[in-house]
């Protein structure tokens, strides 16, 4: 069933329908999908969702397009890990990972391109585009193959080879631009004027595109036992992934699935090296800044973000924070996630836990809340920010001796030492 009930612009409101619109035509504010919440609350129970695919698609009731087989890959319902070890590193009480390393292309952006194709496809596209840091790309030229579709992905020249590689392999055409990521999507948002028959899913279907990152806020719930956290961590590329986490939680209470009002707060994440929302936070203004990105954490590398304020006002409204990290406190997270829980973050996600780190110390993030932090990424995707960093613990020759002077004279556990002697 089709529960929407039209399009509405953020700034003015003014009502357009559910078309391939994405600006108001008044004031050029972004618009947003608008929802019956009344119908979908009659609807859509937690045994209704429950019964659904293990999917995004079983939130389909506050998704913007009714397809009975949608574009899909599989995206969502990621696993949400306890993070007993690194809560206990950080003084925090109850900290969860939401680990968007598990969808299909490795990264948060298969529930927004899931959405967006399929939307195209109904809207009667036949060409997905998109301009990209990366993860985007990857996940465009991945869902255009399964529906059929042909795929345009522009991306800046200096992306990470595991991304570009991952983009090229499923067919589709990939245009290197010499440039910025926010050079690459101001030519995106001319093609699309001279491209009317292409979906850019950011740009002419970026209002249907970004209620897919609602889901992550969707699935937090419901695998907490249909309750939200006290405080999420959000890192920031666009911004539009940390107004839509805001906007699913309070659809949820909306439709009836929460059985307390949520009083989420939401803090962003961003690298010091593209920092906009974060300085706009820290010299208390409105005002977002573009600057010229310079960091290792290229999927967040958005100089001059589209929902920077709607982010920042969505972490004001919340009670939350924005804080930034500098590329070895990148490293540092991720290198801190992976030892303590076994996650390998992209750098990303090691954006997000350092911030977690950073917003911990200072007691923003506190030990009596129950966290949750999103890792958007997966650390197979940039591994080039890593070398030097890390590698082989020592090499040696294949000898006993060799092996016994490398340790050092560490021994065995207890454990293994009495499993050898008893075997």
């Amino acid at each position: 069933m089709d529960f929407v009930s039209g399009l509405r612009c953020r700034e003015c409101g003014r009502a357009y329908p559910a078309e391939a619109l994405h600006v108001c035509d008044y004031c050029f504010g972004p618009l947003e999908v608008s929802y019956d919440y009344e119908r979908v609350a009659a609807t859509m129970t937690r045994e209704r969702i429950a019964a659904g695919p293990r999917s995004i698609w079983r939130y389909a009731d506050l998704l913007p397009v009714a397809d009975p087989a949608p574009v899909d890959l599989g995206a969502g319902f990621t696993p949400l890990i306890r993070a007993e070890r690194l809560a206990a590193e950080l003084g925090l009480g109850e900290l969860w990972i939401k680990d968007d390393t598990a969808n299909p292309t490795g990264s948060f952006k298969d529930r927004v391109v899931s959405v967006a194709l399929t939307k195209a496809r109904q809207l009667g596209f036949k060409v997905a585009a998109c301009a990209s840091t990366g993860n985007l790309a990857n996940s465009v030229a991945a869902h255009a193959a399964r529906a059929g579709m042909e795929s345009v992905v522009l991306i800046p020249h200096d992306l990470e080879k595991a991304k570009v590689t991952m983009t090229a392999v499923y067919g589709g055409r990939v245009i290197s631009v010499e440039g910025s990521y926010d050079d690459v999507n101001r030519l995106c948002a001319e093609l699309t004027s001279e491209q009317p028959s292409w979906a850019f899913v950011n740009v002419n279907v970026r209002t249907y595109y970004a209620e897919g990152s609602k889901t992550l806020a969707f699935e937090v719930a419901e695998q907490l036992g249909w309750q939200a956290p006290d405080h999420v961590v959000v890192p920031i590329g666009s911004g539009s992934q940390l107004t839509k986490v805001a906007k699913g939680f309070a659809e949820l209470w909306k439709v009836g699935l929460l059985d307390e009002e949520p009083s989420v707060r939401i803090s962003g994440a961003q690298a010091s090296g593209c920092a906009p929302v974060a300085t706009a936070f820290a010299e208390g203004t409105d005002a977002i800044r573009p600057v010229k990105p310079d960091t290792i954490a290229k999927s967040l590398a958005i100089g001059n973000p589209a929902d920077g304020w709607y982010a920042l006002d969505a972490i004001r409204t919340s009670g939350g924070s924005c804080a930034s990290v500098t590329d070895d406190e990148v490293i540092a997270g991720i290198r801190l996630l992976a030892r303590t829980e076994g996650i390998f973050a992209e750098t990303a996600g090691g954006v997000t836990i350092a911030t977690l780190a950073k917003l911990a110390a200072q007691g923003v993030v506190r030990s009596d809340e129950r966290v949750v932090a999103l890792v958007t990424g997966h650390g197979l995707k940039t591994v080039e920010a890593l070398t030097g960093e890390v590698g082989p613990t020592t090499t040696i020759a294949p000898t006993l001796e060799a092996f016994a002077a490398a340790m050092g004279g560490d021994s065995l556990s207890t454990n293994e030492s009495d499993a050898r002697s008893t075997s």
